[in-house]
């Protein structure tokens, strides 16, 4: 017995002449015109994925943008309920007694202090005697204060406050004029 290896051509004797004659025939004009067919359509189905996925996005971010805006207020809005939770149950009271008021509406302040610190509300500083600072501050008059250097704060009309370091509402304070 003998054993016989055959080669790949030899199992298969067009392989050899369909790869040279490939490889040595120009391609077609027909054949080309199909190729480039067949790339552009590609090419034109990219950009339209493209297209599509960019509209998608923008609407994406259009629509955060949007619920964003909508519920920017919604921790605040949140805190806030207990403290009107607390009003309404002292318009509610009957009792006729001051000092229960009272305590009432300390209880609601405190709540609402609570909120504002939840939600990054400061206080602005504004002490007598400290000088006049016009990203806080809002001059609304200047009164002799002979005990007090120009420029500097008297009395607090309004309490100011920031969110997040950007002001809300600039403290309203009289300031003491030069002499």
């Amino acid at each position: 017995m003998t054993e016989t290896t055959q080669t790949p051509e030899a199992e298969n004797p067009n392989l050899e002449t369909t790869e040279t004659t490939a490889q040595t025939e120009p391609p077609t004009l027909e054949s080309l015109q199909e190729r480039i067919a067949e790339l552009e359509g590609q090419l034109k189905d990219e950009q339209l994925r493209s297209l599509a996925n960019e509209q998608n996005l923008r609407r994406r971010h259009q629509e955060e943008i949007q619920a964003a805006h909508k519920f920017a207020a919604q921790k605040f809005a949140a805190e806030m309920l207990t403290v009107k939770d607390y009003l309404e149950m002292a318009l509610q009271d009957q009792s006729g007694n001051f000092e229960a008021m009272k305590m009432g509406v300390s209880m609601t302040l405190n709540e609402l202090n609570k909120a504002f610190d939840a939600t990054q509300i400061k206080e602005i500083p504004s002490e007598q005697g400290s000088k006049l600072d016009p990203h806080q501050h809002q001059a609304m008059q200047e009164i002799a204060a002979p005990e007090q250097e120009a420029g500097t704060i008297v009395g607090t009309l309004k309490k100011g406050y920031t969110l997040h370091e950007r002001v809300l509402r600039p403290a309203m304070v009289t300031v003491a004029k030069a002499a």
